[in-house]
């Protein structure tokens, strides 16, 4: 900790002192990495953090396309559908010079598909991965698996001996509270390694000198302070003043100060997220609402009504000053499944919402508690705060808990949350991913993040389909019938489509990535 603590303050001295040389990235956004275990948790800034240091088989670049990462070559054995081949990169070492290898991936694998593993959704058709020789790897599926290549970008390989000789063998235990020294602690074969790393107030990243990748990336940032800020005034106020060069989430208030700087410029995209509200309409009675042995959510007229009473063309107005993509299905334009039909905004009014309301029993209202996060997602809490103002309009009065995503996910993990607010992005940039986090029945393989507690055992077995439809038209069938039966239960309440806006530095160049990733190893600097 006191060496932490001294290569901290050594490079905040450099930072002040004018002294850091053009090649360190200063970098910043709302909320910290939850965990350095790369199996830990399926989370956006986590991983992002997690993917300048592991790596995975097959990764993304900065335009979404697909490309080698520790494997070269990767498809269906022809003799064997059921079976995916890889040809693993030679000559790799982790960052502590162990010798890369199949028996790394082979452990990494079975460690992402275990019981505390938040990416087991990715692998739940699995049912076997095996070695091949040193620098060969095979993923024996539950039938074939037309798109297995795309759920393999997060996960990412660990160094086996390294966690057997330091006790990481096992995922931490995030929804139960647990740290290890994989959470503090990290060896893989990425583009940087970690110095030091102090959680919510700084984390220091040098680029590695022995990384497979030079000469094929550009690599010319070799150094990374990356400081969580949560406050928006302060965060662009360290990008106007120069303290940061590079934030991937420009507060929508001050784009255009950022944008008139001379010395910054603003990058905008849509991104591969949408962002919604869940329900617990599984149990039969709410622990945090007013009425007593009944639950209002279970009533499909009550989320019809709460459907219609979301202003979503006034919340893009006001609340995200026009950056932002009014949604009505729980998935972003970029997925396979998504349709414009699916997408349209629900048809309604106050008077139709209040009037569903008392057809349902609930004419003079209910009170209840919305969990929001409050440093994950662009104007997160003012979301919800407007949203409490529209749910009253029909009688439905909210109570706002809004607190950091690290106290927020685990409720939702837990189940101790009957309403929240959820951000979804998929990077696998199809409905699969989406069914089997957030609409499979939560158990062992499926359904984690699935806090509605609905349960439908036909449209489970639809979702277990897709694993292994090799027909392409039929599957994208099944796919739109369980969108069907999702929007006609209602499961979530979509918001909207979130639009990314990066501010940085003229001297820095980037394209903005769909999943609001910054790959480092493509950045260059001017």
């Amino acid at each position: 900790m006191k060496l932490m603590t001294l290569l901290t303050s050594s490079a905040a001295v450099l930072t002040l002192a004018g002294g850091v040389s053009a090649e360190t990235l200063n970098w910043a956004r709302a909320g910290d990495s939850l965990t350095m275990d790369p199996h830990a948790q399926n989370e956006g800034p986590t991983h992002a953090l997690a993917s300048q240091i592991y790596e995975p088989l097959i990764q993304r670049d900065m335009s979404g396309k697909q490309v080698a990462a520790l494997a070269t070559e990767w498809g269906p054995k022809a003799d064997d559908p059921n079976v995916w081949a890889f040809t693993l990169r030679e000559g790799v070492t982790f960052h502590d010079g162990a010798e890369f290898d199949s028996e790394d991936v082979v452990f990494s694998f079975n460690r992402a598909m275990s019981t505390n593993s938040n990416m087991k959704e990715l692998l739940s058709s699995v049912v076997e991965v095996r070695a091949v020789g040193k620098y060969g790897f095979e993923i024996v599926t539950d039938g074939p698996n037309p798109i297995m290549a795309a759920n393999l970008n997060d996960i990412y390989i660990m160094d086996k001996g390294w966690s057997e000789a330091n006790n990481a063998v096992e995922v931490q235990d995030m929804e139960g509270g647990e740290d290890t020294f994989a959470a503090k602690n990290t060896n893989g074969t990425g583009p940087y390694t970690l110095v030091s790393r102090v959680p919510d107030n700084k984390t220091v990243l040098k680029a590695n000198p022995g990384y497979w990748g030079i000469g094929q990336f550009p690599l010319e940032i070799t150094e990374i302070n990356y400081t969580p800020i949560k406050n928006p005034a302060t965060r662009v106020a360290a990008l106007l003043s120069g303290e940061v060069d590079f934030i991937q989430d420009v507060p929508v208030q001050d784009l255009g100060r950022v944008d008139a700087d001379a010395n910054l410029k603003v990058v905008k995209a849509p991104q591969n997220r949408v962002i919604f509200f869940g329900l617990n309409q599984g149990d039969a009675d709410l622990t945090t609402d007013n009425v007593d042995g009944k639950n209002p959510f279970a009533d499909l007229r009550v989320r019809q009504a709460m459907n219609m009473a979301i202003n979503r063309e006034a919340i893009q107005k006001v609340v995200m000053r026009d950056q932002s993509i009014p949604a009505g299905v729980a998935m972003p334009p970029f997925v396979n499944g998504w349709t414009e039909a699916l997408d349209s905004i629900p048809a309604g009014n106050i008077d139709d919402a209040k009037a569903l309301m008392a057809d349902a029993g609930y004419g003079d209202g209910f009170s209840v508690t919305l969990h929001c996060p409050n440093d994950r997602y662009i104007n997160d809490e003012a979301i919800c705060q407007a949203a409490v103002g529209m749910f009253a309009q029909i009688g439905i009065t909210v109570n706002l808990d809004a607190k950091p995503k690290a106290q927020h996910f685990p409720q939702i993990g837990n189940l101790t949350t009957d309403f929240y607010m959820l951000g979804w992005g998929v990077p696998t940039y199809d409905s699969e991913y989406i069914f089997n986090f957030l609409m499979h029945t939560k158990g062992e393989k499926r359904g984690s993040w699935n806090g509605t507690r609905y349960s439908n055992p036909d449209m489970d077995a639809k979702i277990v389909s897709l694993a292994s439809e090799t027909d392409l038209a039929k599957r994208d069938a099944t796919i739109g019938e369980i969108w069907s039966q999702v929007q006609e239960d209602l499961l979530y309440l979509p918001i909207h489509h979130q639009v990314l806006n990066w501010g940085m530095a003229n001297k820095v160049e980037t394209p903005v990535s769909p999943d609001d990733r910054a790959r480092f190893k493509y950045f260059t600097l001017n």
